[in-house]
């Protein structure tokens, strides 16, 4: 199933793109709010005007997206969440083997949508959530050109002095839950095969369109 919503998914794409440079920022002290803020012009001077391009060198929109992506992502403790009741009795070979392929599927669905998304603003708004020291809340406002509105929050948590994105909701869908319950149903549609489940994972279709309340 490969009907995803493209527009948001890259929403998506752009959001986690605006936290590259945690890693610096997080030894400046920053917080969450102005890592995001002060990422969006590094983000932007590698997509701006190059969506021709892009969709006629896929190889090299890949490499861009997993340069923005991967740095910033918790690609483990996230593909850990996802597995959820399975990732303990899986053994480690298949834990690793899921966090590669997790990782892939996302970077691969979010450069499919990267050169079709036409954004008008994107505005990291004034509301830092930090409730504990190691974890915080981000919220963002993605502005379509056809004047939609994608309201984007992001869970970071701090992993050896980085910030780092562990979930993402998106209109109301909360993503991470959302492929934990997929996860779910392929082991149980497959007999707990974690190989089978594994080499088959694709991110479920999801209409971040007419959003949710898994959050």
């Amino acid at each position: 199933m490969r009907m995803l919503v493209k527009s948001c998914m890259t929403t998506l794409l752009l959001s986690f793109g605006l936290m590259a440079g945690a890693a610096q920022a997080a030894d400046q002290q920053e917080s969450p709010e102005q890592v995001v803020r002060g990422s969006v012009q590094q983000l932007m001077s590698k997509i701006d005007d190059r969506q021709q391009y892009y969709s006629q060198h896929g190889d090299e929109l890949g490499q861009v997206v997993e340069q923005t992506i991967g740095p910033i992502v918790d690609w483990r403790y996230t593909a850990a969440s996802v597995m959820g009741k399975y990732f303990r009795p899986a053994s480690p070979e298949q834990r690793s083997r899921f966090a590669d392929v997790f990782k892939q599927t996302l970077i691969d669905t979010y450069a499919q949508g990267l050169v079709t998304f036409n954004y008008k603003s994107i505005n990291v708004l004034d509301n830092d959530q930090q409730r504990y020291q190691d974890q915080a809340t981000v919220q963002m406002d993605v502005v379509s050109d056809s004047g939609e509105h994608y309201p984007v929050s992001y869970t970071l948590k701090q992993r050896d002095g980085q910030w780092k994105v562990v979930n993402v909701v998106v209109n109301g869908i909360n993503l991470g839950l959302t492929y934990r319950n997929q996860f779910d149903q392929a082991m149980r549609d497959n007999n707990r095969d974690y190989d089978k489940v594994i080499s088959n994972w694709s991110p479920e279709d999801v209409d971040l369109e007419k959003g949710g309340d898994d959050s």
